[in-house]
C-alpha cells in the first residue's frame, strides 16, 4: 500500500490520495523536460500517460532497478541527462534547475540523509544506491565515477512526505504561506 511508514498516522484511503496528489504535482513539475514514470501497473501506466509522461515498464522491484530502467529508456530517446525525483514531493514545482552539465548533483531531503532529486550525465558510470543514507552514497558514487558533484540546497524539494514529521512540516509551511 501506498505510503506505508504512514500507517500509523493516516488511513489507507488518505495514503493512497496522498501519493496520488503528491504523484501527480511531480510529474506536472517535470513536464517541462522529457517526463519518464516507471511503473509495473497499468493503471499508474494509464494515469502516467494522461498527464503527457512517457511510461517505461519496470516489473523488478526497486527504486535503483527502476531508475536503471528508466535511465536506458531515456538514453534510448536520445537523453544526455537524467534527472530523477521521487513521487513524493509535495511542494514540486519545477527540476529545471537540478541538471547540471557533466555533474551529479543531488538534492537531499531536509534530513540531509536521503536523495529526494538526483541528476547525472546519461553516459556516465554513475549509478544510483538508494536506501538510508543515500545522499552521502550518491556522493561517493559520483566521485567514484570521477564526476563533480553538486548539493543544491532547495527547501521545497527537500520534503518528502515519509513519516508524521513530515506532515507536520508540509502542515506548518502550508500554514506559513496563507
Amino acid at each position: 500500500m501506498a505510503k506505508g511508514r504512514l500507517a500509523d498516522t493516516l488511513t489507507a484511503p488518505e495514503r493512497s490520495a496522498l501519493a496520488q496528489s503528491c504523484a501527480e504535482t511531480v510529474v506536472r513539475a517535470a513536464l517541462s523536460l522529457p517526463t519518464y514514470v516507471v511503473c509495473s501497473d497499468d493503471g499508474v501506466a494509464e494515469w502516467a500517460i494522461s498527464l503527457g509522461a512517457r511510461v517505461v515498464d519496470c516489473k523488478t522491484p526497486g527504486l535503483d532497478i527502476a531508475v536503471a530502467t528508466g535511465r536506458a529508456a531515456a538514453k534510448a530517446d536520445g537523453a544526455d541527462h537524467i534527472v530523477v525525483a521521487h513521487a513524493d514531493l509535495p511542494l514540486a514545482v519545477s527540476f529545471n534547475h537540478i541538471a547540471r552539465e557533466g555533474k551529479v548533483s543531488l538534492v537531499p531531503d531536509r534530513h540531509r540523509d536521503g536523495t529526494n532529486v538526483l541528476s547525472f550525465p546519461a553516459s556516465s558510470s554513475f549509478t544510483t544506491a538508494y536506501g538510508p543514507g543515500s545522499c552521502d552514497n550518491h556522493i561517493r558514487l559520483a566521485v567514484d565515477a570521477g564526476l563533480e558533484y553538486e548539493i543544491i540546497v532547495d527547501e521545497d524539494l527537500a520534503l518528502d512526505l515519509d513519516t508524521a514529521d513530515d506532515l507536520s512540516e508540509l502542515a506548518r509551511r502550508e500554514t506559513e504561506q496563507q
